[in-house]
């Protein structure tokens, strides 16, 4: 079962027991006075082990008030002039013990490393477009041959269809006719920012640079679509997605530990943004 998105006051979260946390996913400014207590009293009743929280600077020091931390930010996540920040905080000390802090810290200096170069053109043999909703079943075949667990039900054609309706851009390239790589752009219109995931390239299709081809083609149509600034949550762990928006051009925002379920366990992920140079 998979965890759910509400209304906590007039507030967004999604919480529940597959990701064990609270994702306080859009904040607003009428429920200053209580939001934390909010947050604090559903967490200690569902046990939740982590709650995160994406927050305007305004609102940080409350959060800080009330135990949070900083772990990350996106600058230019607010239409393209100011900053979020991602607070968290832990509520079981097994949650904030990281495991592969190294290997996390190898991975973010050797994406650091790579410098942006231009992309060589796609080969004849490969093909990207966006996808329909006539491509919602074997869109979710890819994902659920790519992703064991997933943080939202992506693997799961209707729902991809819905989030086409609402908010979401779908990408993917295909060989020779055949689906082998998908990417999507969630985008969020009221703040002019839209996060740039759901990467899933098929194992036999993956020394061929298809993500940062597909994030080309992303960026092209977020462009068009007026989106002042792009960022990723990428598993921390992935020497290939962190390099492959690292030399892209996109900066290092932080890391939120122990953070999403995602291949059948809770994982790291890295936060990365560019601003839409258009």
């Amino acid at each position: 079962m998979y965890d759910k998105v509400e209304e906590i006051g007039y507030s967004t979260i999604h919480h529940g027991p597959y990701n064990n946390r609270i994702y306080l996913m859009a904040y607003n400014d009428k429920d200053e006075d209580h939001i934390t207590n909010w947050l604090d009293l559903l967490a200690n009743n569902r046990g939740y082990s982590k709650i995160i929280a994406k927050l305007p600077h305004k609102i940080v020091p409350k959060f800080i008030q009330s135990g949070f931390t900083k772990e990350g930010e996106i600058q230019g996540y607010y239409k393209g002039c100011s900053t979020c920040f991602l607070l968290s905080k832990y509520l079981d000390a097994n949650r904030l013990e990281v495991k592969d802090k190294l290997l996390i810290d190898n991975v973010i200096e050797v994406a650091k490393s790579k410098k942006y170069k231009d992309l060589p053109p796609l080969k004849p043999e490969f093909s990207i477009r966006q996808m329909t909703q006539a491509d919602a079943e074997n869109m979710a075949k890819v994902y659920q041959e790519v992703f064991e667990t997933y943080p939202f039900p992506i693997c799961d054609a209707e729902y991809i269809k819905q989030t086409m309706i609402t908010h979401v851009k779908y990408f993917g390239v295909t060989y020779q006719g055949e689906l082998i790589g998908l990417s999507s752009c969630e985008m969020n219109k009221e703040e002019q920012n839209v996060e740039m995931t759901d990467f899933a390239i098929l194992p036999k299709a993956r020394n061929y640079k298809l993500a940062k081809q597909l994030l080309h083609e992303m960026e092209k149509a977020m462009q068009e679509a007026q989106m002042k600034t792009f960022y990723t949550i990428a598993r921390a762990t992935s020497y290939a997605m962190n390099a492959t928006f690292s030399s892209m051009g996109y900066s290092f925002g932080g890391t939120l530990y122990n953070n999403t379920q995602i291949a059948g366990q809770i994982e790291s992920m890295n936060l990365w943004y560019k601003a839409n140079s258009v």
